[in-house]
């Protein structure tokens, strides 16, 4: 059993990997990505609407019925 007060027996944790070029990640500042330039990009596709989530059933348009 480890012992929680001696990280030298804590289970080593996986590397992290970075959402948008799938590197490995070092740093945690930019968590879930691997530098402030894949942030930037991965906002850009946001904000472009290169990423869209999936709808259902379209939008109702209730002022065009009369």
């Amino acid at each position: 059993m480890s012992d929680p007060e001696n990280p030298a027996q804590q289970p080593a944790a996986q590397p992290r990997i970075c959402a948008y070029c799938n590197r490995r990640a070092v740093a945690a500042d930019w968590h879930p990505f691997c530098s402030k330039g894949c942030a930037d990009r991965d906002l850009l596709h946001w904000l472009g609407e290169s990423y869209a989530l999936p709808a259902d059933s379209p939008l109702d348009s209730e002022g065009d019925e009369g």
